[in-house]
């Protein structure tokens, strides 16, 4: 009962994982992002958003009017059946609607609910409507992306994927909790909790050290030299995560790891900006093959900055499985991202494309109907 990206995109997950996934949505015009384009792909008619069908795999479609008996007595029948509920209405919404916690728990005391807010379920401002970018410039993220003095927002929505994989987490833990007590829970989180619980060692320099962040464009906050450079013929990155690294760079780079401006990582990072101007005055001399060659036999670590075609057309995105075939209704064979984890031993998923609304309503009816 999820629609846009955050619940979606924690369905998707658990499809992935094997669970079968049943999407209700809401009659003619289904999941907001249908209509998030361009670009659309398909028929005038039949025209389908690639938002959409970045976070709707392995799914089935149903859909049903939640505000009339026979779409209430669809979700209470589908409830009973189900073991996970997703869902990431505004607070109240589903209370309103005759399914808060206590009537989902008496339906299915069972049910494992995950539900995803934009601020919490409450607090001060508990219910407030969420979009991606605004939690993201509500959490802090955009004041640490970017060059200093200029706020920039993350190239995907990362907050709404991430509180679908922190929700993914907590429904997997709140099954396997379910197997001792055989009672559910109710799983919470929200783009700003999933967004702060990234902060990482740019949280701890505020709370521990009082050091507010700020953006520091394409190089690392703490550690140097760590980020974009410019070759001969283009970008290139490297990240010297050590002493022993530096050292072994520095002689790549023509400088002198014990030069008292850049001889212990504090210093490097105090003068950053010199070590940088120092760097790609060599850079310039060569391409960036002949840098990342140099590097990668020095055991530094490096790498280009590609764009997505040629992700998705490189040899090592392929063979991970990150990108996987599935034959669409109505698109026909199109190929689609695919799902970062592998599993050991374990038979290679057959995943399905993302459905048509209301695609699978008579087969998902037949089947409660058939239920004890």
């Amino acid at each position: 009962m999820s629609r846009a990206l955050a619940g979606p995109h924690a369905g998707m997950m658990l499809g992935d994982l094997g669970a079968r996934v049943i999407k209700v949505e809401a009659p003619e015009h289904g999941d907001d992002s249908r209509g998030w384009g361009p670009p659309f792909v398909g028929s005038a008619e039949q025209r389908m958003s690639t938002y959409y069908l970045s976070c709707n795999r392995n799914k089935e479609s149903v859909t049903a009017d939640l505000k009339s008996d026979e779409g209430r007595d669809f979700l209470t029948r589908l409830v009973q059946r189900a073991d996970v509920l997703v869902e990431n209405f505004r607070t109240g919404v589903l209370d309103r609607l005759g399914f808060g916690v206590e009537r989902l728990h008496e339906i299915n005391p069972k049910l494992v609910i995950l539900s995803i807010t934009g601020f919490g379920h409450d607090g001060p401002e508990g219910g407030r409507a969420g979009y991606d970018q605004i939690a993201q410039g509500e959490a802090g993220l955009m004041s640490i992306t970017g060059e200093p003095g200029q706020p920039t927002k993350v190239g995907v929505p990362i907050a709404d994927l991430l509180s679908g994989m922190y929700g993914t987490s907590g429904v997997l833990a709140a099954l396997l909790e379910r197997e001792r007590t055989g009672k559910g829970r109710v799983v919470r989180t929200s783009l700003l909790a999933s967004v702060v619980g990234v902060h990482a060692f740019q949280g701890t320099r505020w709370t521990v050290a009082g050091d507010v962040p700020e953006g520091t464009g394409n190089h690392h906050a703490s550690i140097a030299p760590y980020g974009l450079f410019q070759a001969a013929d283009g970008a290139l990155q490297v990240a010297v995560g050590s002493e022993t690294q530096w050292r072994a760079f520095a002689g790549i780079v023509g400088l002198d790891p014990d030069d008292s401006r850049f001889a212990t990582n504090a210093d490097r990072v105090q003068n950053r900006q010199e070590l940088i101007g120092e760097i790609e005055r060599t850079f310039a001399a060569a391409s960036t093959d002949h840098w990342l060659d140099l590097l990668e036999k020095a055991g530094i670590a490096s790498g280009k900055v590609r764009t997505l075609d040629q992700v998705y057309e490189w040899d090592q995105t392929r063979s991970q499985g990150l990108l996987i075939d599935v034959e669409h209704p109505v698109l026909g064979s199109m190929q689609l991202p695919g799902p970062p984890l592998r599993v050991d031993g374990g038979q290679p998923r057959e995943h399905v494309a993302p459905p048509m609304l209301g695609e699978h309503d008579e087969s998902v009816r037949a089947w409660l109907d058939e239920s004890p």
